[in-house]
């Protein structure tokens, strides 16, 4: 195998299938509601019986008090706690014992070291012998001693404890004759779930549908105002809705809405012969509900020119991650379908709705792509041309009876609960500490219906019910409990995230965002609040979910074992940034200005691909991705353009740090820090030398 291009060391068969099974968890429903919220990113699975495999992609991952325990999986072995917080939600905070148990493969039997960075008492198992044993706090990496690998897979086992004041920290890296010390693949590591994981597994389930469905929105917690962010998450408000949607669509909604949309958190709240009518009663005094009485905020357009560019609009957005080609013949049922659009949206309320669809949910799970007006237009175009044709016309006035009956409806049967309007809602249910379990599953985990019932109906699966009904049998203090790195999993699948990021150009794999990016600057960016794009060739865009910004950046650094505060570094050397400055230059140096940008000086000599601004990396980029990136970019992404320059420590440019590759990285830091006060490097533009 060519170390520099196949990285890391993992054997790549079972990276295949790991990405088999992450591909089976989006595509199959019985995986998409399988996959549990745990302390780690992307890694836990519920196992429905008849899709039982052998083994599972991670380590199986037990966390131990003194008087609880919890079992989930992890992508890999990392963690950050701070002081007083609890490491899972299903252990109260405090001391703890944390074991990462399964096996690790490579591809060729060698020796390898480990080495970690932790703030408790550490060992590290491989094969049954001691490969590393550390105590107390450690700011830089600590090695152990070589152990030797078999080729496949072997049996490996991390056990951390806690310190007793400080945040707990881990990270582990691994090296060899053929690589220097990096983080272990999490596509090498594999576990045997065991009965425990599962019992686990089921619990963990029920808690993220709990969360999910928002079932607290109708039984609260003791305390709704703290725990879990989810627990705060709106739904659409009913203020001005009869502005944004058509009175008919809205009737059907109501009727059912897992007709309209099979993924559709809410219930069906009517029943009976009467359930129709009543609808179009609710739909009747939601109409009424309109923004100074228009009808939309902007003008539709359907002119050729707008639906071509709107069609483009759609491609380079990846928008079919989430939904349906407009005018598709098949359903796809994990992809919301697009084709009722025209039903739905009022004249000119779609392009609205597309510009800034947070304006009346701040919770949803639609990207905001921060579009300007014209490419708003643009694309409602695109999409109003290939759904379907509005199935009515504009519906009768409705009697006042009707409405009134309406508003009466949405008073008293739930709709507020979610919804926000300025009327009073008389509709009341039990807190979740007096519900009792029997009456969830007389109510809303019915598997049958009840006549006469009155109890909201989600159409949840068996298995869906099975892991509710775990959740519910425990004490509920989980939903108190907020674990960012278990936000960051769940919200990364709600917001399926996964379709787009390692998948095409430009959007790096999830698995390592949390080690890569400084966490400051990953709130900023998933917020939208950050306008220098830094792959700006790159037609796509990021777009934004403010509500999940901070526990996203938060969490996808607690996974990696890094704090959401990143650690200050001392003052900028400024003699170590005229020789940063001198090795990015094209005269004497590494000529980085040839694909990359410095500050307002564009790159000078583009021959495949352009290179992100330099000013823009000390921002982004975690110091010790920086160093691990510039020693091997191969070994971090195999198709990079990125030359490797350094090799065994040593840079070809003797001349400047005595050619120490660590002295020489450490400089253009320095000088990368200065962001867009960097004094531009020297250029040769044209064979003319220049300042």
């Amino acid at each position: 195998m060519d170390t520099k291009t196949e990285p890391r060391g993992a054997s790549s068969k079972w990276m295949t299938g790991k990405t088999k099974l992450m591909v089976e968890f989006i595509m199959t429903p019985a995986w998409r509601l399988g996959l549990v919220a745990c302390c780690v990113f992307l890694t836990v699975t519920l196992r429905a019986a008849e899709l039982k495999p052998q083994s599972t992609g991670g380590l199986m991952l037990t966390f131990r008090t003194d008087s609880e325990t919890d079992v989930s999986s992890a992508q890999g072995v990392a963690l950050y706690v701070p002081a007083g917080r609890a490491p899972s939600p299903f252990v109260a905070p405090g001391p703890f014992t944390a074991t990462w148990e399964g096996q690790l493969a490579v591809d060729l039997r060698g020796d390898f070291t480990f080495h970690a960075v932790s703030s408790g008492a550490l060992k590290i198992e491989a094969n049954g012998a001691s490969a590393l044993e550390t105590s107390g706090s450690s700011a830089s990496r600590v090695p152990g001693k070589p152990v030797r690998l078999n080729k496949g897979p072997n049996t490996f086992k991390v056990t951390f404890t806690s310190p007793a004041q400080e945040d707990s920290i881990l990270r582990l890296y691994w090296s060899s004759d053929e690589f220097p010390a990096e983080p272990v693949t999490p596509d090498a590591f594999r576990f045997n779930p065991t009965s425990e994981f599962e019992k686990a597994s089921l619990i963990h389930t029920g808690r993220e549908l709990f969360l999910d469905f928002r079932c607290a929105k109708c039984h609260p917690p003791d305390n709704l105002s703290s725990g879990v962010p989810e627990l705060q998450s709106d739904a659409p408000t009913f203020e001005g809705i009869g502005s944004r949607r058509n009175a008919a669509w809205m009737s059907q909604w109501v009727t059912n809405p897992q007709i309209l949309r099979a993924s559709a958190r809410m219930p069906s709240i009517l029943h009976g012969e009467s359930a129709v009518k009543e609808a179009e009663s609710i739909a009747a005094f939601l109409a009424t509900l309109s923004s100074g009485g228009a009808r939309g905020t902007e003008p539709a357009s359907s002119v050729p020119e707008s639906i071509e560019a709107g069609k483009k609009h759609f491609e380079a957005f990846h928008c079919v991650a989430c939904h349906q080609n407009p005018g598709a013949t098949e359903t796809v049922p994990v992809k919301i379908s697009l084709s009722k659009a025209n039903d739905k949206f009022s004249s000119g309320a779609l392009a609205s709705f597309l510009r800034s669809p947070t304006e009346h949910y701040q919770w949803i799970r639609m990207p905001d792509f921060k579009l300007t007006v014209q490419e708003s237009a643009n694309l409602a175009a695109f999409l109003t041309s290939q759904a379907e044709p509005k199935a009515n016309g504009p519906l009768p006035a409705p009697s006042p009876a009707l409405i009134g009956n309406g508003k009466k409806l949405v008073q008293t049967r739930g709709c507020l609960n979610c919804h926000t309007l300025k009327i009073e809602n008389r509709f009341a249910s039990p807190t979740l500490a007096g519900l009792k379990l029997e009456s969830f599953k007389m109510g809303c985990l019915a598997a049958t219906t009840h006549g006469g019932s009155k109890a909201p109906r989600f159409s949840f699966t068996e298995i869906q019910r099975a892991a509710l009904v775990a959740f519910l049998s425990t004490d509920k203090s989980s939903l108190q409990r907020h674990v960012p790195n278990e936000f960051a999993a769940r919200s990364v699948r709600h917001l399926n995230c996964i379709e787009c990021h390692g998948k095409f150009d430009g959007f790096p794999p999830l698995e390592s965002l949390g080690g890569k990016l400084k966490p400051e600057w990953t709130k900023q960016f998933i917020a939208g609040e950050i306008h220098d794009k830094p792959r700006p060739w790159i037609v796509s865009r990021m777009p934004a979910f403010k509500a999940w910004a901070e526990g996203l950046a938060t969490g996808l650094a607690h996974s990696h074992g890094f704090p959401a505060i990143t650690s200050a570094e001392g003052a900028i050397d400024a003699e170590l940034t005229k020789i940063g400055q001198k090795l990015v230059s094209a005269d004497g140096g590494f000529s980085c200005i040839s694909c990359h940008g410095v500050a307002s000086l564009g790159p000078t000599q583009v021959f495949e691909s352009v290179g992100i601004n330099l000013a823009l990396s000390s921002e982004r980029l975690q110091p010790e991705y920086y160093r691990r990136w510039l020693t091997n970019p191969l070994r971090i992404d195999p198709q990079t353009k990125m030359p490797l320059y350094f090799d065994q420590g040593k840079s070809p440019l003797t001349e400047l740090l005595e050619g120490d590759a660590a002295k020489q990285l450490d400089a253009i830091w320095q000088y990368i820090r200065l962001g867009n006060k960097m004094p531009p490097p020297t250029a040769i533009p044209n064979g003319r030398i220049t300042e």
